[in-house]
C-alpha cells in the first residue's frame, strides 16, 4: 500500500530519500511519487530487494531479542528511518517492558512521522541527528536523558552505514560511539555488499541512489568487519544477514549484506 503523505511536498521531498525508498521496499505508506520512481528502477535491476529489505528488518529483530535477552535495557537506533512493522520498542517491550529506546534519523520527514506515530511513554524518544556528527548526537538532551552511558546499551546501525561516504570515515564514527558506551554495550550492523552481484547491475544501482537523498556506498566484507574494531563477535560472527542466529524464518531469505552483533571490550 502506498500514498501520498498529507503535507504539501518540498524540495527535499520532490529528491527520492533513502529513508522513504526503503519504506517502500517494506510495503509502507510513508513514500512519494519520487521515492516510488526510484525504488522501481531499483527493482527493475534487482527485482527481490523487497524480499533482501524484510530479511533486513527480520536481522534486526533478532539482534534486539539477543541484546534484551542478555540484560540490556537501552537502545539506541542510529538510521531508523520511518516506522513499520516490528520497531524496536515493539520487539524488545514484551521481553523488557522497562527497556528505553532513542530513534535517531537525519531526515526531517521520518523524524517528523516518527514522531507522529511512535508513543509519548516517556521511554520511547525520538531525535534528529546525523552518524556523522556522532558528538553532537551523544550530546543531544533527549539522548543523555534516557540513555545512561555509564551502562550497556545496544547500539543498533542497521542498513545506514552504507549510506555513509569513506571521506566522512564511518569508522572513526563507530568508534567515538563505541567509546561512550560502557563495556558490554553491544553493536549491532547491518550493511549492504555487493559481494557476488553482477558489475553491470551494481553499477546502475549505485546510479539511481546517486540522484537520492545519499549515495549508496556497498562494501566487502573486510570493509565491514572494521566497524566491530574494540567489539568481540558473537557467533556465528559476522555473516550474510539470513545466516545471523536464524530463528525458525526461512534461511534461504535473500541476503544483499552482512549482519553481526559485537559485544564491546
Amino acid at each position: 500500500m502506498t500514498g501520498e503523505p498529507p503535507t504539501t511536498p518540498t524540495e527535499a521531498e520532490a529528491r527520492p530519500n533513502v529513508a522513504r525508498m526503503y519504506d517502500y521496499y517494506l510495503g509502507g505508506c510513508h513514500n512519494f511519487a519520487a521515492d516510488r520512481a526510484a525504488a522501481q528502477r531499483v527493482l527493475e535491476i534487482f527485482p527481490d530487494t523487497g524480499v533482501a529489505a524484510q530479511t533486513n528488518r527480520a536481522f534486526l529483530r533478532r539482534a534486539v531479542r539477543f541484546a534484551a535477552e542478555r540484560g540490556i535495557r537501552q537502545f539506541l537506533d542510529i538510521g531508523a528511518g520511518l516506522p513499520t512493522q516490528g520497531n524496536v520498542h515493539e520487539i524488545v517491550r514484551p521481553l523488557a517492558p522497562d527497556a528505553r529506546v532513542v530513534y535517531v534519523d537525519n531526515d526531517e520527514v521520518a523524524v517528523a512521522y516518527a514522531r507522529r506515530l511512535l508513543p509519548s511513554d516517556g521511554r520511547t524518544v525520538v531525535v534528529q541527528g546525523d552518524l556523522r556528527r556522532p558528538g553532537r548526537l551523544l550530546a543531544d538532551p533527549d539522548v543523555r536523558r534516557l540513555i545512561d552511558f555509564d551502562r550497556p546499551v545496544a547500539v543498533l546501525l542497521a542498513a545506514v552505514l552504507h549510506f555513509v561516504v569513506d571521506a566522512d570515515n564511518p569508522w572513526a564514527a563507530v568508534g567515538l560511539l563505541r567509546h561512550a558506551t560502557a563495556p558490554g554495550s553491544l553493536l549491532a550492523v547491518s550493511h549492504l555488499t555487493l559481494d557476488g552481484a553482477p558489475p553491470v547491475g551494481a553499477a546502475q544501482g549505485q546510479a539511481v541512489y546517486r540522484q537520492s537523498s545519499a549515495p549508496l556506498v556497498p562494501r566487502p566484507h573486510a570493509e565491514v568487519a572494521r566497524f566491530f574494531e574494540g567489539y568481540d563477535l558473537v557467533e556465528p560472527g559476522l555473516v550474510r544477514l539470513a545466516e545471523w542466529r536464524p530463528d525458525g524464518e526461512p534461511r534461504a531469505g535473500v541476503s544483499h549484506g552482512y549482519g553481526g552483533v559485537g559485544v564491546r571490550r
